[in-house]
């Protein structure tokens, strides 16, 4: 690694990697670059039909934000552009205001992609990265389902030739197209139909191949065939249309007040979206490349494309999977890789784009029926249902909120899944402990459970916590230790284990103090044993420990009981005879040596 000031490699991240580019690793990055730009262009193609976008401009998407993204991420295998979940969102946002395809239409989705790329710049700008690591897994799993079977619904009118209503919700495009599958073209259904075997077949059996670019040339070659037996007017079969190829025009978005106030919600949510995916992605192949990801630099080389790609005719886009994998596994070895695979494609695209005439568009809507079911994760999904109750109620919500409404459907999966940890860190684990009976007279004296039958001490409880002590926990552990004395009340004294205990905010040490004096007013106290660095520092800080360390704050479990005991009361402990502690088994808390209990000799008996 350069030696400089940390302020120039957040400026120009890609200092930190050029010393590795060789010779050796520009021709791996090259190889691995061309196979990215042949597996992005069809995909490109699709997803900007999925974004209600022009076909080229899911070209643009992949071009200069690809570029930018490489050279100011963090990632040396992140490939960004267009993505499916993205394009879904842009369509779901957008379609409502203006028609899809329109210069309206994509004067928006370049607003919406300028806001996201600001708002996506200014959180890594303040170090929000760890942001990301508030979207649980379950939420991301049941919305990429949400947005796949929406994926799937889009394409339902192109697959078989029937024009549905664009706006519809997911349910009445069901019972659209059951109502009228007689109005449905035969032709354009086999095309589809040919299309998806095709694309099937050749992940199956010949994974090696992109299976996108035969599915679409399986499904082309059939339209052909059928035109030129039929006729196409007979077959009623449509096609993309030509693309043009160019580099990537010069765009403005529409920063009118209306545009601006319209896209800046949905710009929110997909920001979060695409930096969750795009740092997702980054964060799963570091764990086979062995690099480090710095989500902040991710945060705003996710920025910076997309403002970038918002004043180059892209829209939205975030990282890519697909091309990522691809990326790896091809043998990139720098982020170069990413950058060649724009250059890569766009020469590309200047050679195969006039074929784009000859796409039939059921052909594009039997592949994106393919990357629909792919984002399903059926696997999770069915352990998630099996053994995890509270996660499936996140997925649940999720993924019917997505196909309610993509947008709110993702951010009500989020809230629900932080209620559902507050709710559980709210009220942390607890249970009671009693000496375990082999270990009298073993200076490193175990506690276990108490369970059901366990003789106890009369006078002293002991309860172990396991979790944060934080103001939404407070109230949970104050009414239970408040139960042990109402219970039984000669119980005055606690010994609270805080080993399980990393974190006690002000308001939690605030409860220590309180239960430490109701526990004087009622003649015990209140004795923490093991707290740990974390929880020690707020201790410290709110002047706890100034005040009870000596006496209340002990390290050991012996420690503890050695400096309770004496303080028992006399006369409860002479009638006790489960003598639970090796420092109850002969004396007395005054001193005073005990007699034998009825029908004991003098040794020790056992705390079983």
């Amino acid at each position: 690694m350069l030696k400089g000031p940390l302020p120039w490699y957040r400026l120009l991240p890609w200092l930190l990697w050029w010393p590795r580019v060789s010779g050796e690793s520009l021709r791996q990055d090259a190889l691995a670059a061309l196979t990215g730009a042949v597996i992005v262009l069809p995909q490109a193609v699709a997803f900007a039909t999925i974004a209600g976008m022009p076909p080229e401009y899911g070209l643009y998407a992949a071009m200069v934000p690809a570029v930018v993204a490489a050279l100011w991420g963090s990632s040396w295998h992140l490939v960004s552009g267009p993505t499916t979940a993205i394009s879904i969102v842009v369509f779901a946002t957008i379609s409502p205001l203006a028609a899809p395809g329109s210069a309206d239409f994509v004067g928006l989705a370049l607003t919406l992609t300028l806001l996201v790329g600001i708002i996506q710049l200014a959180m890594g700008a303040v170090r929000l990265g760890a942001l990301v690591n508030f979207i649980s897994h379950t939420v991301i799993v049941g919305f990429t389902a949400g947005a796949a079977c929406l994926i799937a619904l889009s394409q339902v009118g192109n697959f078989v030739g029937l024009k549905i209503p664009r706006g519809l919700h997911f349910h009445e495009v069901i019972l659209f197209a059951a109502e009228h599958l007689r109005e449905a073209h035969l032709w354009v259904a086999l095309v589809g139909a040919v299309t998806l075997a095709g694309g099937v077949l050749t992940r199956r059996f010949l994974p090696r191949l992109p299976y996108m670019i035969v599915a679409m040339l399986a499904g082309s070659l059939t339209a052909a065939a059928l035109n030129a037996a039929l006729g196409a007017p007979a077959t009623g079969i449509e096609t993309v249309g030509r693309i043009t190829a160019t580099l990537p025009p010069l765009s403005v978005p529409d920063l009118s007040f209306g545009a601006v106030q319209s896209m800046l919600f949905p710009a929110f949510i997909v920001s979060i979206l695409a930096l969750t995916e795009a740092v997702a992605i980054a964060r799963a192949i570091a764990t086979h490349s062995g690099q480090r990801i710095d989500s902040n630099q991710e945060f705003i080389g996710q920025g910076l494309s997309n403002i970038a790609g918002s004043f180059f005719s892209g829209y939205t886009s975030s990282g890519s999977f697909n091309r990522s994998g691809a990326n790896f596994a091809a043998g990139a070895r720098t982020p170069l890789a990413a950058a060649l695979s724009a250059v890569f494609l766009l020469l590309i695209a200047l050679v195969a784009a006039p074929w784009a005439a000859y796409l039939p568009v059921a052909a594009v809507a039997g592949v994106l029926f393919i990357v629909a079911w792919g984002l399903i994760d059926v696997d999770e999904i069915v352990e998630i249902l099996r053994r995890h109750p509270g996660e499936r109620i996140v997925l649940l919500l999720t993924f019917v909120g997505t196909l309610v409404d993509l947008e709110k459907g993702l951010f009500l999966g989020i809230v629900v899944s932080l209620l559902l940890y507050l709710q559980r860190t709210s009220q942390p684990a607890s249970q009671e402990l009693v000496p375990t009976a082999s270990e009298l007279g073993n200076p490193r004296r175990k506690f276990h459970e108490a369970g059901l039958g366990n003789p106890r001490c009369p006078q002293l409880a002991i309860l172990r916590l396991q979790g944060s002590l934080y103001f939404g926990a407070v109230e949970h552990v104050r009414r239970r230790m408040q139960a042990i004395d109402e219970a039984e009340p000669r119980r005055k004294w606690l010994l609270l284990v805080m080993q399980g205990v990393n974190f006690v905010d002000l308001a939690g040490a605030h409860l220590l103090q309180l239960e430490w004096q109701r526990r004087r007013a009622l003649g015990g106290g209140l004795v923490l044993l093991a707290v740990q660095p974390g929880a020690w520092l707020m201790l410290e800080r709110s002047g706890y420990v100034a005040e009870h360390g000596k006496d209340g704050i002990v390290a050991h479990k012996g420690e503890a009981l050695r400096r309770v005991y004496p303080l028992l009361d006399n006369e409860i402990c002479r009638a006790c005879s489960a003598r639970l502690f090796e420092e109850c088994q002969l004396a007395l808390p005054s001193g005073e040596l005990r007699q034998p209990a009825d029908g004991a000799d003098d040794r020790p008996p056992s705390a079983s």
